[in-house]
């Protein structure tokens, strides 16, 4: 594993740590040497776009205001 990558130099440095990543690389973001968080490359296949497209139509009147109410408060 890699030395932890402070969250300000991850900020500065993100394009270059996400090619790291999509290298499959593993890098833990710290903060005062506490980790916080890890960016790990997405696995390869899990993602299928479209595979629901169909199953869920949004209605004509979607946005359309709530019965019995003039709204917040």
């Amino acid at each position: 594993m890699t030395k932890p990558v402070g969250v300000r130099e991850a900020e500065a440095q993100l394009p270059a740590l996400l090619e790291r990543v999509a290298a499959g690389e593993v890098i833990v973001i710290a903060d005062r040497g506490e980790a916080l968080a890890m960016l790990t490359p997405v696995p390869p296949g899990t993602r299928t776009f479209g595979v629901d497209a169909g199953v869920f139509t949004v209605p004509e009147d979607f946005d359309a205001p709530l019965p019995g109410g003039d709204g917040p408060g």
